[in-house]
């Protein structure tokens, strides 16, 4: 045996037995909350993309990628997720906060996207509030929404095309994958969705008909999608714009990703704004304040209203200008919050990892 193979051996044995003694190597879980959009209601400012949040866990092996879940799918979803490489065929579940359209449009695109190209499945859960009555008298319905996603696609003749193209496609059209999951309003969490170690519970808030908050549990971290959910009082006097749903909810959660009302839209100066609108928001000084009460170490702000830079709301002017990031931290930090304000724009994100 030459010198130069007995030293090869050596070296690799020691290797050997540097790895028994320290062990197989600990991939560190990790949980990842990504923005992927953050305009606030119908306007378009700025080429912004409508409310969604991408929540997605794993570990360090898989890039935090083995769960991913959507909650809310505003215009322009399937194109956030596509500048984070995630295909939407890749999506395990989607859920809605609630069905204004700010939330929801971007779902025809996401399915027709998947329908074209991941016609065999696997079917997409969707899990939204059971169909709601209104004070005013209408059903909010998801179930509905989901059913009749592809009917323009239908009506048009695409989806007929596109089967005499590939008739292994799903003859029903985009609507065929998905797999709904409704529950019942609750003032309390209830389990929705459970895969692995990630549990998503559900608690009823107000804003409209149907309005659902949500809670992501992982072995890194947990996070609360609060949509636009208010207080329950439709105005004041009340102790504060914010739910205690969702203060019950994020009790001891890590990260509270919340829709955002700027104190200067309200009746209280010169913007003209709907004051049935804008109490039926929680304010960022209200947040801030609810944050810092349920001891979460991040309050990303979402949804904003005004937009940042923004000299209208819509129709609506903003009251001394246009509003920064720091007008924002400022009515979260007044009123209390000690941890980190995230001022949210499209594709931020913030990564939690496990203690090894």
């Amino acid at each position: 045996m030459s010198f130069f193979t007995r030293c090869a051996r050596i070296v690799g044995l020691l290797a050997l037995g540097s790895a028994w003694l320290s062990g197989p190597v600990f991939a560190a879980p990790c949980l990842t909350v990504t923005l992927t959009g953050t305009q606030g209601g119908p306007p378009v400012f700025n080429g912004q993309a409508g409310a969604g949040t991408l929540v997605q866990y794993g570990d360090d092996s898989d890039n935090c990628r083995a769960t991913q879940l959507q909650f809310d799918t505003g215009r322009g979803t399937t194109q956030q997720l596509s500048k984070l490489r995630v295909p939407v065929g890749k999506l395990n579940a989607i859920f809605y906060s609630h069905m204004h359209s700010d939330h929801t449009e971007g779902l025809s695109d996401l399915l027709q996207l998947r329908w074209h190209f991941n016609s065999g499945g696997p079917k997409v859960d969707v899990v939204c509030a059971a169909d709601t009555p209104s004070f005013a008298g209408h059903v909010i319905s998801c179930e509905k929404f989901t059913q009749h996603i592809g009917d323009a696609l239908i009506q048009s003749g695409e989806i007929a095309q596109r089967l005499s193209e590939n008739p292994k496609r799903l003859p029903e059209g985009p609507a065929g994958l998905v797999n709904l999951t409704r529950f019942e309003a609750s003032a309390e969490p209830v389990t929705v969705w459970q895969q692995g170690d990630v549990k998503v519970s559900a608690i009823t808030s107000r804003h409209i008909a149907g309005h659902a908050s949500y809670r992501v549990d992982t072995p890194a971290g947990s996070v609360v999608i609060g949509g636009d959910a208010g207080n329950d009082k439709p105005k004041p006097p009340r102790d504060s714009s914010t739910s205690k749903q969702v203060e019950t909810l994020a009790a001891g959660a890590d990260i509270i990703v919340h829709s955002t009302i700027h104190p200067v839209m309200g009746p209280d100066f010169d913007s003209g704004f709907p004051p049935p609108i804008f109490f039926r928001q929680s304010t960022a000084a209200d947040l801030g304040a609810m944050a810092e009460r349920s001891g979460a170490s991040h309050l990303m702000l979402t949804h904003l209203i005004p937009p940042l830079g923004a000299k209208k709301q819509g129709p609506y002017p903003i009251p001394n200008g246009p509003l920064t990031k720091a007008s924002y931290i400022e009515a979260t930090t007044g009123a209390g919050y000690s941890g980190k304000t995230i001022v949210g724009t499209d594709l931020e994100s913030i990564t939690l990892k496990a203690a090894p």
